[in-house]
């Protein structure tokens, strides 16, 4: 592999590797620490963080009550236990809280019941490889609840709440490199799953015949996880093409990957996602683009493209670029989902793109745009990365711009006003304490949480920062990039924090701190936090 990975920088030939090593290993799961036994129910109205946005519009926003933290109390948290993952897996997977109890995945597909307070365990499930999307809750009826979530191999599952016993397990796209890493959105008896693609990567093989994966929208019964509908984000399937220079038949259109969870208009009736790239040229006018579908139906709404002409797959990174797609783009596609806000009596849909712009766009008006405001450069890791939230006045957003030569530089949380974009603040990221660690970059990556008053960011360094929402001031700074006595006895270790957000419910914080993905550092540390 050494003459493949000579043109490659560090950050691309760890995505190799990480794509050709497959799933973190994990030593098999132990009971640990186990849980007394006891009855999971959900009190109406108690505090809960359920899904990805924590609501249908993906607002990242935990009210007060549900919080039950606020900037005095966020001042004083303090590490309450910590709970390893067995093996150095990373930790990608946000968790959920309810019913006083948390649930979340692994990066080897273990899917784990805790104790919300003191982190013993109820139960494990084991799925086959990478469960990393948020969980989904849903009663039964007669006290019986189901969760549900999605693997790196596009499988989707009903699990019992107070089991972990399978109720049901639905393989949503047959294609070789399908998976779904955005958490599905539940309402009303069906689960709507994006599903994505790692189809790019093995495109740096000059025999692989690309591309021919689509990105899509599947919805789910979720009684009998029966497929209700499919609809994908390129509607026209792929056909022949070009032959490369090793003589291998290439196809298109392909891409349009949709990384995040699906955003949900009760009133309109309609789905949001947003897309990745196109994996070939010409580059279909749905990649790197917010899509609306209908809720029931499936049938694509409309369609508002954001960076037209950006195809790119691993073969641009290689010297004979054999079936990169002509005039490559920047690889400059969504990993946050849009965010649905009203804003003086105007609904918008906000989100943040690799390419450092946030946008604003009407979905009355067919996804017309608003506004658009740049706050960094941009760049295949750069941008906007995971995610973003808001509150009534303002959309807070991470800064990645990582430089892996310049660890030092970007960074940063921004505050613009829902009707404007206009920047309220900006807090620059602090110099990394890690420096000349591989994988400790300023960068921030991880997606936003917010509650009246604070919002919370982490960083590539290790660092869960709160912030004033009033003013940007850094009020309380955890490093998490330490080693852990755990609850459960697993020698674990903190790392970059990446991907999932914090999780806030009933007066603690939970956060996961180890993603060695994306040029990060690895770790395999579940954090909980609460009030000294």
């Amino acid at each position: 592999m050494i003459a493949q990975g000579a043109a490659l920088t560090p950050v691309e030939r760890l995505l190799l590797a990480v794509y050709l090593a497959g799933a973190a290993v994990e030593q098999p799961a132990t009971r640990a620490n186990p849980c007394p036994a006891a009855a999971f129910s959900i009190s109406a109205g108690e505090a809960a963080w359920t899904g990805w946005g924590v609501d249908l519009a993906n607002t990242r926003f935990q009210p007060a009550k549900a919080a039950g933290l606020d900037r005095e109390k966020v001042a004083r948290l303090k590490l309450k236990w910590a709970f390893g993952f067995p093996g150095q897996s990373t930790a990608p997977a946000q968790p959920v809280a309810a019913g006083g109890r948390l649930f979340f995945g692994s990066a080897a597909g273990t899917v784990y019941s805790l104790d919300a307070k003191t982190g013993c365990v109820h139960w494990t499930f084991k799925a086959p490889v990478t469960a990393r999307t948020a969980i989904s809750i849903e009663a039964m009826g007669q006290g019986r609840y189901a969760l549900y979530f999605g693997d790196v191999k596009a499988n989707v599952y009903g699990l019992d709440a107070q089991t972990g016993k399978l109720l049901w397990q639905t393989h949503v796209d047959e294609h070789a490199y399908a998976r779904v890493t955005g958490a599905p959105a539940l309402h009303n008896g069906r689960l709507y799953v994006p599903v994505s693609s790692a189809e790019e990567v093995p495109v740096s093989n000059i025999k692989y015949a690309c591309c021919t994966f689509r990105g899509s929208v599947v919805a789910i019964d979720t009684k009998t996880g029966k497929q209700v509908w499919k609809s994908y984000a390129i509607p026209d399937p792929p056909k022949a093409s070009r032959v490369n220079s090793a003589g291998t038949q290439l196809s298109g259109p392909a891409g349009a990957a949709i990384w995040s969870a699906p955003t949900l208009d009760l009133k309109r009736k309609a789905i949001y996602v947003a897309t990745g790239n196109s994996y070939t040229s010409p580059a279909d006018r749905h990649t790197d683009a917010i899509i609306a579908f209908d809720m029931e139906t499936g049938s694509m709404l409309w369609s508002q493209q954001m960076t037209p002409g950006d195809g790119w797959n691993f073969s641009c990174m290689n010297p004979n670029k054999a079936s990169c797609p002509d005039s490559p783009g920047e690889d400059l596609d969504f990993g946050s989902s849009p965010i649905l806000k009203t804003v003086g009596g105007r609904d918008l849909l906000i989100v943040g793109q690799k390419s450092g712009v946030v946008h604003a766009l009407d979905p009355s008006q067919m996804g017309k745009i608003v506004w658009q405001v740049r706050i960094g450069h941009g760049g295949a890791l750069g941008g906007v990365e995971w995610g973003s939230a808001a509150d009534d006045e303002n959309v807070y957003v991470a800064l990645s711009d990582i430089n892996q030569r310049k660890p030092e530089t970007g960074g940063g949380l921004f505050a613009l006003r829902l009707a404007t974009g206009e920047k309220a603040w900006d807090t620059p990221a602090p110099k990394p304490s890690c420096l000349g660690t591989f994988g400790c970059t300023a960068a921030q990556m991880a997606a936003v949480t917010l509650i009246p008053g604070v919002v919370f960011s982490g960083s590539m360094d290790g660092h869960l920062r709160a912030y004033e929402t009033a003013s940007g001031k850094i009020i309380w700074d955890y490093d998490t990039l330490q080693d852990y006595e755990t609850v459960n006895g697993v020698k674990a270790h903190g790392g970059s924090l990446n991907a999932a957000g914090p999780t806030v419910a009933g007066g603690m914080l939970y956060v996961n701190s180890g993603y060695g993905a994306l040029g990060g550092m690895p770790g395999n540390v579940l954090l909980a936090f609460g009030p000294e």
